[in-house]
């Protein structure tokens, strides 16, 4: 509203100088009728007259024309501070504060993963429910959402060094806390989650205050790490679930692989039975051959028996005794 405020006085203050160039103009022109009391001057300086008159004509309407189009933007800023005092107000209760961000969380979780790999409001056995829990395999991702508005706020509005201090050490505290309660309560391996879980920021500004801008040897940062807690902003978020999609697409992938290793282990053992069996098939074939062709050399003996015994002369009988 600041904004406001100046906006108006710079117009009063322009209005009142165009109204003061007018009231010296119509002065000089006076004194100028006085220098000038015969007819030729008269006219000479009619015409002058006109031509100032004309162009401060012009120029006053110009001017109002900027006036009109700088209270149409001083309408609209004004409407843009009740929006922004809306926004403020609509912030100030820490249950909304939490709301927006969990409504900022499931729009990006919603826009980049599909929903077979995310869960709103996951529930732990003990009772405690996170914001959204992200499905890698077999194990989850948790992930909450925090929204320090209220020390955030008095941290940025202290000009004063020793407020500022005072207040980076309430905002430290009061992020340290957030972190605790999301490594306590929602990083739990034996409950199927990774070692380490997200704590989503969703303001970019209070991010760079909690991970860049930590004046006092950075120590949020570290504390998180310590506490295996990563925090995220929304465009640090939005590539952390960039690396997620392409690592859902590896782990498809492999299943897909591994599809077909199973397949074609199948069709490898079904292949070993058939060549057991072919192989048996080719035995009986072969016994059946060498059967046959045993068979065959005996006919071809019998046959050649039978023709020695067909071809050959029965032998004279003796001639009898008188």
């Amino acid at each position: 509203m600041e904004i406001v405020q100046i906006v108006l006085i710079v117009l009063i203050v322009i209005l009142l100088g165009a109204l003061i160039v007018l009231i010296r103009t119509q002065t000089r022109l006076s004194e100028l009728s006085k220098q000038f009391p015969n007819a030729q001057s008269i006219d000479a300086l009619g015409k002058r007259i006109q031509d100032v008159d004309d162009s401060s004509r012009k120029s006053f309407e110009r001017l109002s024309g900027t006036l009109g189009e700088l209270s149409k933007a001083t309408e609209h800023m004004m409407e843009v501070g009740k929006t922004i005092s809306s926004i403020e107000d609509l912030l100030k209760p820490p249950k909304l504060r939490g709301g927006l961000g969990e409504t900022l969380l499931e729009q990006l979780l919603a826009q980049i993963l599909p929903s077979q790999h995310y869960q709103l409001q996951y529930a732990f056995r003990g009772g405690e429910v996170v914001d959204a829990v992200i499905r890698l395999g077999e194990r989850l991702v948790p992930v909450d959402s925090k929204f320090p508005m209220e020390s955030f706020r008095r941290l940025i509005s202290d000009d004063d060094e020793q407020p500022a201090k005072k207040d980076r050490k309430e905002f430290t505290r009061t992020m340290k806390q957030h972190i605790d309660q999301i490594a306590q309560k929602y990083i739990l391996p034996d409950e199927g989650t990774f070692d380490f879980a997200l704590m989503y920021i969703p303001a970019e500004n209070i991010y760079y205050e909690t991970v860049i801008k930590d004046e006092q040897g950075d120590e949020l940062y570290p504390y998180a790490m310590e506490k295996r807690v990563i925090p995220v902003s929304p465009n640090s978020f939005y590539a952390y679930l960039q690396v997620i999609v392409y690592g859902l697409k590896g782990m498809h992938i492999e299943e897909k692989a591994k599809a077909i290793m199973n397949q074609l282990t199948r069709l490898s053992g079904d292949e070993g039975k058939f060549r057991e069996e072919f192989d048996t098939l080719g035995t009986h074939l072969k016994n059946a051959r060498n059967k046959f062709e045993e068979a065959e050399r005996k006919l071809a003996r019998f046959e050649d028996k039978m023709l020695e015994v067909s071809t050959a002369q029965p032998a004279e009988l003796p001639p009898g005794e008188e």
